[in-house]
């Protein structure tokens, strides 16, 4: 069998340009990212602060294009597993590379925020059921990550506190951002189907949230005792704004919606604490972001001299960013607060240019086959560092 002769025979790099079956064979979650990079840009260009139609258009242009690439990636990794089965499960050992199962449930939310964004407009009714089957498919997949892959940290790999990056918070990162998704959904449901949404989405941001403060606390100590972590693994200190970002995002998002749907089940006194406790949750943690985002600036800054190798994390860049843009211009609608607005719309630009290097290079790697690499298959080699190019 063509499994069976390309498994007996691995090779120690990436993939060669062209060559698909080994394409498939180092095809790693991984690649998601920039299904979560692209989504998430095409929600932010929807909301940005100035009202320029063409926005909208170039936004559902990206969410039609996130979706046709969700549906290839899900199908290449899933023809991994068919074809490559022994190679494949070897990710589960892995202890940077399974940290990407993350990535799969958050890319699907910003197909499903499509949907509720551009989809219902097109299509109406059709888009909505089609947006809440698939919330129901994010959360089962995001609550699996956020407890599995923990779980098998603590039993079967090998962790320490040095080689700690911002990648552990890929798998818990999951929930809350289908918190998010789901408060999104809530305002298009019926009364009794958005309040059962509405209570799950607030589990869900608890499920993610602090678990995912603790890691950064942690992850703080590991950058005091160890400095920075390697060059290829750069774009990794963007990762420590994502929970934060999408964790304010879910609690304005909740916030806003509580009112009325504790309102419609007589608890209206519940609904407006929950949405002093969106605000100020939401400025709190928007605050505690606005840290972290400025150590990922300085630290790219720092890398940069130093040069850094292109790889497939690069996309972490843009998803942190995306959420905590999103949750900026949400801040400034609900507050009206105009700095709030006016910095939301410097971070979607950023967000946007960042976006066009990252596609552009990933597009240029998965031509020449260096980006598809499989660490779990080569021990030995570090997480990303073969099949990265030099900027």
């Amino acid at each position: 069998m063509l499994a069976d002769t390309v498994s007996s025979a691995p090779r120690s790099g990436p993939a060669p340009a062209g060559d698909f079956k080994e394409m498939i064979r180092q095809f790693t979650p991984n690649w998601f990212g920039a299904t979560m990079g692209t989504g998430v840009l095409a929600l932010a260009l929807n909301q940005f602060p100035i009202e320029i139609p063409v926005l909208h258009v170039i936004g559902r242009l990206l969410w039609m294009m996130n979706i046709v690439l969700f549906i290839l990636f899900s199908c290449m990794y899933a023809a991994r597993w068919i074809f490559f089965f022994d190679g494949a499960k070897r990710i589960f050992q892995h202890p940077v590379v399974s940290m990407f199962f993350g990535t799969i449930p958050m890319g699907l939310a910003t197909i499903i925020n499509g949907f509720i964004a551009f989809g219902i407009p097109l299509w109406g009714e059709p888009a909505l059921q089609i947006a809440h089957v698939l919330w129901w498919l994010d959360v089962a997949m995001a609550v699996a990550c956020g407890l599995l892959i923990p779980f098998l940290m603590f039993t079967q790999q090998d962790h320490s506190l040095e080689k700690m990056t911002a990648v552990w918070l890929l798998p818990i990162v999951a929930a809350e951002v289908a918190a998010a998704s789901g408060a999104l959904l809530v305002t298009h449901l019926g009364p009794e189907e958005g309040y059962g949404v509405h209570i799950i989405s607030y589990a869900l941001w608890a499920f993610s949230v602090p678990l995912a403060m603790s890691i950064l606390v942690i992850l703080l100590m590991r950058l005091i005792l160890y400095k920075l972590p390697n060059r290829d693994m750069a774009a990794s200190g963007w990762l420590a704004l994502g929970p934060i970002g999408t964790g304010s995002l879910g609690l304005l998002l909740l916030g806003g919606n509580a009112p009325a749907i504790f309102g419609s089940h007589g608890l209206a006194s519940v609904g407006d604490a929950g949405l002093g406790i969106g605000i100020i949750g939401g400025v709190i943690l928007w605050g505690y972001g606005l840290w972290w985002l400025m150590l990922a600036v300085l630290k790219t800054v720092r890398y940069a001299r130093e040069g850094m190798p292109f790889n497939i994390g690069w996309w972490a860049f843009t998803f942190p960013l995306g959420v905590y843009s999103l949750a900026t211009l949400t801040l400034g609608r609900m507050t009206g607060f105009g700095l709030f607005t006016v910095l939301g719309g410097i971070f979607v630009v950023c967000l946007a240019a960042f976006w066009c290097v990252v596609m552009t290079r990933t597009l240029h790697g998965a031509w020449r086959g260096y980006l598809f690499f499989a660490p779990c298959l080569v021990s030995g080699i570090a997480p990303i560092e073969t099949g990265a190019k030099k900027i």
